[in-house]
């Protein structure tokens, strides 16, 4: 038998999963793979779990090895994962600089990565740069659906365009499901404060709000969104308005309760400056070719992003396909749920070939 013909019969071995991050979205994520179980053909199963305390193997019962690494005791020796193999899937379910700064890498060897963590992508440039090259050069695929908009067919929608020949001229959204839920529902009946702390209780913001008033999420949200356009935009170059005070910007550690006050009255002098024009407040990221930026904008009622509710992310795309009246895609921007429904989206995907 030739070489070719014994290639083309020997089987190819399933892909296995390695799931860093037992938190929220990666409990939701083990959650969810088993509610699917055997009703998705080709799901593959579990072989590690690890987080930044342990990583231990796992045969059937995820869940169990779940529960374990998230009691395993601080200190212990976490993300060890030197056994995944070409064809096998890394589902990134952290927050972590360190695990995305290994993305490319583990696309270099053959291992499929699947993420919701923003800093492949959505970080320098130059890893943006080399996750495409080790996807090109490798055959690697990489999944990055939950990234923005918690699986909005955000940058599927985009790259489709691009991939079309269409030439996106901007793009506008309202990225951030805390901010998004933090506007929507504010009409001065209450200090702003009294709502961020809402919103924190309903575990809508991270922990530390300031993460999400600084704007930084959005941020990242818009250069994974800016290169999928085709726009190489280093991170430095996004315009960042900020909506923390320089005093709580510099706190370290937790910031208590009473000192989130002093949004108070900045913002609600933004809200009657936003009544008096008519308008709406939304906390917006815009690309195009003159530049990128985010902040607190006055939006008019007919404005594409003026519209959403609760923590709807809400995104429009200008094109020589759409010139006048955007592309615009709208759903809910946050939540584990949704989050690790796209994960198990793409590991579908690419376990399907």
């Amino acid at each position: 038998m030739s070489a070719l013909a014994t290639a083309a019969t020997t089987p190819v071995p399933a892909p296995r999963l390695a799931l860093l991050g037992t938190g929220l979205v990666g409990s939701a994520f083990v959650a969810r793979h088993a509610r699917l179980g055997g009703a998705a053909a080709g799901l593959p199963g579990f072989r590690w779990l690890a987080n930044s305390r342990t990583c231990a193997g796992c045969g059937e019962d995820a869940g169990t090895a779940l529960d374990a690494a998230r009691a395993a005791p601080q200190g212990a020796a976490g993300h060890v994962l030197a056994a995944i193999e070409r064809g096998d899937i890394v589902v990134d379910a952290t927050a972590s600089d360190a695990v995305a700064a290994r993305h490319a890498e583990w696309l270099a060897r053959g291992i499929h990565v699947v993420t919701a963590n923003k800093l492949g992508h959505g970080a320098g440039i130059d890893r943006s740069r080399a996750i495409c090259d080790a996807q090109a050069r490798h055959r690697s695929r990489y999944g990055d659906g939950a990234t923005v908009g918690a699986g909005l067919p955000l940058l599927a929608s985009l790259r489709t365009l691009v991939a079309g020949g269409d030439r996106v001229h901007a793009i506008e959204g309202v990225l951030s499901g805390s901010l998004a839920w933090l506007f929507n529902g504010y009409d001065g009946r209450e200090p702003f404060s009294a709502r961020l702390r809402a919103a924190r209780e309903a575990g809508y913001t991270e922990p530390d709000p300031r993460i999400d008033l600084s704007g930084e999420d959005v941020r990242r949200k818009l250069l994974i969104l800016a290169r999928a356009a085709g726009w190489p935009i280093a991170a430095e170059a996004v315009a960042v308005r900020s909506l923390v005070p320089a005093a709580l910007a510099s706190v370290q550690g937790e910031v208590a309760d009473e000192a989130w006050r002093a949004l108070d009255v900045p913002l609600a002098d933004r809200l009657a400056e936003a009544r008096r024009d008519g308008g709406v407040l939304r906390m917006v990221g815009r690309v195009d070719a003159a530049g990128a930026t985010v902040g607190l904008r006055v939006l008019a009622p007919t404005h594409p992003l003026a519209g959403g509710e609760g923590t709807d992310n809400r995104v429009a795309i200008w094109s020589d396909r759409y010139p006048a009246q955007p592309l615009v895609i709208q759903g809910p921007g946050a939540g584990a749920e949704v989050t690790a429904a796209a994960l198990l989206d793409d590991v579908l995907r690419i376990a399907a070939g």
